[in-house]
């Protein structure tokens, strides 16, 4: 679960970096408003698009409208996603694994954790869509599967098909853009959407760490009712000229062997436990380097709880007494 818990908070970075990093742009106009936000429905003039293109140093740009918590209805079944709408062959059409890309309208690309087959209906606000395509790893706030579809259709969807967008994307970099426009880096736009689930990250965390403090505790458990039952063997070895330290030494032996195969087990099962999330489960590989080191320093320090039962058994004891 430690495991787990680790990548349920990694697949928070990681699903806005796929997500921003899968756009294919360099640089992000947003309304200063926005602060970073791409689904913060703070809008602008499509036409906008025209004068950022023409700004020294952009080789092209186009238009991003990002709409969230819309409700889709997939085969009777209800499921919240987020609606991008893309220039069609523009930035942020999106690359599909399977099917076919956007070409024309009442089309959409969905991510797979929508459970919109390609060639499927899609209703999204009374509006139904045919699936051409899917694509893999495109969510947002938590897992909620993003579905393109092309820019005037979402402008339809929402906007009364008003000609505003929330975003533009450029490949270049632009050097001057119109009054109350920010323009930020990839990096910029995944910290600033990142930031709202602080909260939720901190949270996870803590979890985590609660998990190893459970763990060091049945640890300590299981070796303290071990050393309950071998009292006479300890009261033999100490008879026999054994030191404490010798004994603690078994003790913390016992212990970090349980720990290792807990950890490799966990290693082990923590990879098939990301289905049963919402959110993408990504594991650093940082995680399983240090979980040996980590499931070492349980493991002794479980075995502190059972070394005054072993240190004070009595030699007598060993002859009966």
């Amino acid at each position: 679960m430690a495991l787990a818990m680790t990548g349920l908070a990694a697949g928070f970075s990681a699903e806005i970096n796929w997500t921003i990093g899968g756009i294919g742009a360099e640089r992000w106009v947003l309304n200063a408003n926005a602060h970073g936000l791409i689904s913060n429905g703070q809008l602008l003039p499509q036409a906008d698009v025209t004068a950022i293109s023409q700004s020294p140093g952009v080789t092209r740009a186009s238009g991003l409208a990002v709409f969230p918590q819309q409700v889709a209805h997939i085969d009777g079944r209800s499921r919240t996603v987020l609606v991008f709408g893309v220039a069609l062959g523009g930035i942020g059409d999106p690359a599909v694994t399977s099917g076919q890309a956007l070409s024309g309208s009442g089309q959409v690309v969905a991510d797979t954790r929508v459970g919109a087959a390609v060639g499927s209906q899609i209703t999204i606000g009374g509006t139904s869509f045919r699936v051409v395509g899917q694509v893999v790893n495109r969510t947002m706030l938590a897992g909620s599967p993003i579905v393109f579809m092309p820019l005037r259709d979402a402008q339809v969807l929402v906007l009364g098909g008003r000609p505003l967008i929330t975003a533009i994307v450029t490949r270049g970099v632009p050097s001057q853009v119109p009054a109350g426009l920010a323009v930020l880096t990839n990096s910029e736009i995944e910290h600033d959407n990142l930031t709202p689930l602080a909260g939720a990250i901190a949270s996870i965390n803590s979890f985590k760490y609660l998990m190893w403090v459970v763990a060091a505790i049945i640890i300590a458990a299981l070796l303290y009712v071990s050393a309950l039952q071998r009292v006479r063997d300890f009261a033999v070895l100490k008879a026999l000229g054994s030191s404490s330290l010798l004994l603690f030494e078994s003790l913390a032996v016992q212990a970090v062997v349980v720990t290792l195969v807990a950890a490799a087990l966990a290693a082990i099962g923590a990879n098939f436990m990301g289905p049963f999330f919402a959110q993408p489960v990504v594991i650093p590989g940082s995680a399983f380097a240090t979980l040996p080191v980590i499931a070492i320093v349980v493991g002794l320090l479980s075995s502190l709880v059972a070394v005054r039962r072993a240190t004070s058994a009595d030699p007598a004891a060993a002859f009966g007494g």
